[in-house]
C-alpha cells in the first residue's frame, strides 16, 4: 500500500466526523451537504501539504480534478447524484493512485454490504417506525 500510517493518523481525526456527518445526512435526507464536501477538501488541501510527500500533492490534487469530472458526467448520465459526484472527488485525494485498485474492490464490497443492511434494515417494522421521517 502507498497510504502511510503518518498520512491516515493525520487525516483521521478530521476526515472520520465529516464522513459520519454525510452518511447520516445521506441517508436521512438523502442530500450531500456542500458544506461537509468543501469542509473534506480543505482537510485535505491543508493537511495534506503535512502529510503527503510534496511530489505527490499535486497529483493528488489533480486526482481530485479528475474525479470531480467524471463524476459530473456521470451525474448528466443519471448514474449517480450530484452530491455523491462532489463527495468522491473530495475523497479522491486520500487514496493514492497506486491504492486505487485496491480502494475500488473495497468500496465495491461496502457497497454491497451497506446496501444489503439497508434493504435488511428497512423490512423490520420496528427499525422502519424509528426511521419513518427518512428519505431513504
Amino acid at each position: 500500500m502507498a497510504l502511510t500510517v503518518w498520512e491516515s493518523a493525520l487525516f483521521l481525526p478530521f476526515v472520520l466526523p465529516l464522513c459520519l456527518w454525510v452518511a447520516l445526512s445521506d441517508l436521512k435526507h438523502m442530500k450531500i451537504r456542500n458544506k461537509a464536501v468543501l469542509a473534506l477538501a480543505a482537510v485535505f488541501l491543508v493537511g495534506g501539504l503535512l502529510a503527503v510527500p510534496l511530489a505527490d500533492y499535486p497529483w493528488r490534487v489533480a486526482q481530485m480534478l479528475g474525479v470531480l469530472v467524471a463524476g459530473f458526467i456521470a451525474n448528466a448520465l443519471r448514474l449517480l447524484g450530484a452530491g455523491d459526484a462532489k463527495f468522491a472527488a473530495a475523497m479522491a485525494p486520500f487514496v493514492p493512485a497506486a491504492d486505487a485498485r485496491l480502494f475500488l474492490m473495497l468500496l465495491a464490497v461496502a457497497m454491497l454490504a451497506a446496501f444489503l443492511t439497508h434493504r435488511a434494515f428497512r423490512a423490520m417494522p420496528r427499525f422502519r417506525a424509528l426511521t419513518a421521517d427518512w428519505a431513504s
